[in-house]
């Protein structure tokens, strides 16, 4: 960096060339400004890969903490002779990386995370009012989100069905808490001693991803009893999509962990980079003064989700066992980013005020197509159950059939 350069708040520096550069406690492409959508995307998809592979060596090292805790289980699981637990990718780290490989590519090739509001945002192309309308209806998907990982969670217990004999209570209990320390992220809650544990005034005022969150609001003007506002249908949608896959019974525990984990985690930190870098962008050329503080929801995504989809990915491991649960696996997500597509193009025509093709006007691969109705009859359902006030035009949302999803022909 120039020593020339100057400060603009606490979020980039402008050089002695005019070039900006975000600086490494916002984002760690400090080039991030100069890099188009596209090239953001298969940088984070590259980064992902070699952090993966990365772990992959690890399991494969005695020495290492990781290796250990695996190695324990093996041994029990060899006592037993024939307890499929050995045949899980886990214990074969090709085999891990080409399921990982696999499914990275699924999730990461669907057009959701090119999404035209992404690619927009990230331009710098949004006024002060736009973002604001923006950061409104986001909200309500960012309050939601956590609570479908609670239930996720839930599926997973000492009375489900499970494969691996006196292994199966501790496969699940690692399983819980994966999903634990995501839950613990997003509320901002967790410890291990007694001493440290917090009040109860302490406890209400945790810094969870809400309150994170609100800031961004503080930024751009607006005060609470403006800041909670009804969902947009195709936003409601969403939220209830992730809530069916996760703790619906039609979905099974595979599918729920796969809606939270792989669905949710992998992309999060490529498209909230578009994000943050769109509004660090907008901040600098509009001179608004938005600081690290506010846009802080979206540099804690980007920093540390690449745990959580690690981690998601190994105890995925321990259920896939066969190239059936792998599609479960992709089906699942596909699920999750149709909805997702789906919002952020009712986000885009709301914030714009312009026509946003949906999935089914974009030609979407017939890899991502949903391959039976559970989802349809699931969200018909939930979306006749919604209370009165919390969706726009309650009543229209409830009566409403048509379907965010581009189902595969002859189902």
């Amino acid at each position: 960096m120039s020593d020339t350069a100057t400060p603009f708040s606490d979020l980039l520096t402008v050089d002695s060339e005019g070039r900006p550069r975000v600086l490494p406690t916002v984002h760690h492409l400090e080039q991030l400004l100069e890099m188009d959508a596209e090239a953001v995307l298969e940088r984070f998809k590259q980064d992902q890969v070699a952090d993966f592979r990365k772990v992959v060596e690890e399991l494969k090292d005695p020495s290492n903490a990781l290796y250990a805790e695996f190695a324990e289980l093996r041994t029990i699981a060899e006592a037993q002779g024939d307890n499929p637990f050995l045949d899980t990718a886990l214990f074969d780290p090709q085999a891990l990386e080409g399921m990982f490989l696999e499914l990275h590519d699924h999730v990461m090739a669907h057009p959701v995370w090119r999404h035209p509001f992404f690619v927009r945002v990230f331009n710098g192309e949004i006024d002060k009012q736009q973002l604001t309308e923006f950061a409104l209806h986001y909200f309500n998907q960012v309050k939601n989100t956590r609570q479908c990982v609670a239930l996720a969670l839930g599926r997973f217990s000492g009375v489900m069905e499970m494969p691996y004999g006196q292994l199966n209570e501790r496969i699940s209990e690692m399983s819980q808490i994966v999903l634990a320390q995501l839950v613990a992220d997003e509320y901002g809650v967790g410890s291990h001693e007694v001493e440290e544990y917090p009040s109860l005034g302490g406890l209400f005022a945790s810094r969870t991803h809400i309150v994170m969150y609100r800031q961004l609001f503080e930024g751009l003007g607006v005060p609470f009893e403006e800041q909670d506002v009804p969902m947009l249908h195709a936003v409601a949608d969403n939220i209830l999509i992730q809530r069916l896959v996760a703790g619906d019974e039609r979905f099974t525990p595979l599918e729920a962990l796969s809606s939270v984990g792989l669905g949710m985690e992998w992309g999060v930190p490529e498209f909230f980079t578009l994000l943050l870098g769109g509004m660090v962008r907008f901040a600098w050329q509009n001179d608004v003064p938005l600081t690290r503080e506010h846009l802080i929801v979206f540099v804690a995504h980007v920093q540390y989700d690449v745990l959580h989809a690690i981690s998601v990915m190994l105890v995925t491991s321990f259920y896939a066992n066969d190239e059936e649960a792998i599609a479960r696996i992709k089906a699942a997500t596909n699920m999750l980013m149709s909805g997702r597509y789906g919002m952020v193009s009712e986000l885009y025509e709301h914030v714009f005020k312009e026509a946003c093709p949906g999935l089914h006007e974009i030609d979407l691969p017939s890899q991502y197509h949903i391959t039976d109705r559970r989802i349809e009859q699931a969200l018909l359902k939930a979306r006749s159950e919604v209370a009165e006030g919390r969706v726009v035009d309650t009543e229209a949302y409830r009566q409403k059939t048509a379907m965010p999803f581009v189902f595969a022909q002859g189902i």
